[in-house]
């Protein structure tokens, strides 16, 4: 799922805003100051009609029209505080706005006489005073997020084994989403011109795409398609979704930081359950990750008036930009052009092509679309000889499959890596028409040592160190202190991305066992 989300105010426009306007007012008050000439002597003019009104100045009033220029700097950046406050991350555009505004102000201030520029200082005072409540407010409430999913955590909630703690624990999922509920989804998709355009792309050169997609979705279906059924909403949408954000890849990464199946970003993820557990993004749980999705779109319905088009648009855009602009629009839908034309391109190209993917899996026969009949049932399969997914993929062949099984057989065992070998006795899960090719070529045989061999020069490092991060390591540190793998190499290895490579304590690291 990408979600567009920011960094954070503090780190986007900090006190830039402040700083700068300070800087100029106390540059302009302490330096040197032009000789300013008294205004010309004012030809006589007619009496006004209110003889006892006296006449202001010009310069005095240029003055006086500052005022309320302050005003609304004042108030336009206190309502963009409050926003923050209120947990919703801001574009920096919107505050570099205001910043453009107060140093038009300050510079019109230098050049008119009599303006006193400890106005602005105070008002740069007053308004970083803000900032730090706001800030403060938004850090709250990430504590008590926190705590919360800890508190979860920590009990006993009866749930299924791999499913996020958080989730299992909000019975309003079995209630959700009233709209759709007994509801065809035929009824709601309105297949207006964008869908039409988004349907044509589904057809056309993305058609092998949706087919990849639906292959991918059928091998998990048993997993997550129960969720959806549970909580009242269609499969359609579901498989809309997956094809739309992934194409069915559970191993999923954006260059934004979303991941897994339905594309959470980090923050996202961790308020709904999707954390790291026991060095396993939860995220990359297909089950985890449908459970969340659920209980993401359950909230974004109820603060959305039930417009699945608007719920796909916070999806894809973020929750805070789509419910501001329905509160701004008093509930416009996302079609109206209020709302769409101030959407990014991204998020209006994605909520036709979800919308389209939906309806052709309803309608697959009105577009001479033939998705592929599969044999979908899965399997534990014991393993007879050390192997790795790889090995697996490659000593089985196309058996059954044009593709090959890799995707597959990753997508089903999403904690196992590609370069690890699962140990002789322990289980998989594979696809149940597989098990008896594996006893035919995968137990023994020229296949097996050459598939082998070649697992052997794509993963040299051999067995990997569990390594649990500490507070001050970063991963340069860690790199140079097992001195096997430079820190792009280490990143690689543990899906940490650049150039940031953050990491957070208590994450378990794969390092290389080359001391």
């Amino acid at each position: 799922m990408k979600f567009r989300e920011k960094t954070p105010l503090c780190r986007r426009s900090g006190v830039t805003l402040l700083v700068t306007a300070c800087l100029g007012a106390l540059w302009v008050s302490c330096g040197p100051k032009k000789e300013v000439q008294p205004p010309p002597v004012p030809p006589p003019a007619e009496a006004a009609s209110n003889p006892e009104a006296p006449g202001e100045p010009p310069l005095a009033a240029e003055q006086n029209a500052l005022d309320p220029t302050l005003a609304e700097i004042e108030t336009e950046y206190g309502a963009l505080l409050e926003r923050v406050a209120a947990g919703e991350v801001v574009d920096r555009g919107e505050f570099d706005v205001v910043q453009e505004r107060l140093r038009r102000a300050a510079a019109q201030c230098t050049s008119t006489q009599g303006c006193d520029p400890t106005r602005f200082l105070d008002l740069a005072f007053h308004l970083l005073g803000e900032q730090n409540a706001a800030l403060a407010g938004q850090a709250v409430r990430i504590e008590t997020i926190t705590e919360q999913q800890e508190s979860l955590d920590a009990a006993e909630t009866p749930r299924e084994p791999g499913t996020s703690p958080f989730v299992s624990a909000m019975p309003e999922l079995g209630n959700t989403v009233s709209l759709l509920r007994g509801t065809d989804l035929r009824d709601i998709i309105s297949v207006n011109g964008p869908v039409k355009a988004a349907l044509d792309d589904w057809l056309t050169w993305m058609r092998p795409m949706l087919m990849d997609s639906f292959e991918n979705y059928q091998y998990l279906r048993h997993r997550i398609a129960p969720i959806y059924e549970e909580a009242g909403l269609p499969e359609a949408l579901l498989f809309a979704m997956i094809a739309t954000e992934t194409g069915g890849r559970v191993h999923s990464f954006s260059h934004a930081g979303a991941a897994g199946l339905l594309q959470f970003m980090p923050q996202t993820g961790r308020t709904y359950g999707l954390r790291t557990v026991d060095g396993f993004d939860m995220r990359l749980d297909p089950a985890a990750a449908t459970r969340a999705n659920v209980a993401y779109l359950n909230d974004q319905f109820e603060a959305l008036s039930n417009g699945l088009e608007n719920v796909l648009a916070a999806y894809n855009g973020g929750e805070h930009r789509m419910r501001r602009l329905h509160r701004q629009y008093g509930g416009a839908g996302f079609w109206d052009e209020r709302v769409f034309y101030r959407l990014p391109r991204e998020t209006r190209e994605y909520v036709p092509r979800v919308m389209a993917a939906a309806w052709l899996f309803l309608h697959p026969e009105d577009y001479n679309l033939e998705f592929p009949d599969l044999t979908n049932e899965t399997s534990e399969l014991t393993l007879r000889r050390d192997a790795s997914l790889g090995e697996l993929t490659i000593c089985l062949g196309q058996a059954e499959s044009r593709n090959g099984w890799f995707r597959t057989l990753r997508n089903l065992n999403p904690r196992i890596e590609p370069g690890d070998r699962v140990a002789a006795g322990e289980t998989i899960q594979v696809p149940r028409i597989l098990v008896p090719f594996y006893e035919e070529r995968c137990v023994d045989g020229e296949i097996t040592r050459t598939a082998a061999e070649l697992h052997d020069a794509n993963y040299p490092y051999g067995d990997m160190d569990v390594y649990t991060v500490r507070q001050g390591d970063t991963l340069g540190r860690i790199a140079s202190r097992y001195q096997c793998v430079s820190t792009s190499e280490l990143a690689e290895l543990n899906n940490v991305s650049a150039p940031r490579y953050v990491i957070r304590v208590g994450q378990q690291l794969r390092i290389p066992g080359c001391n």
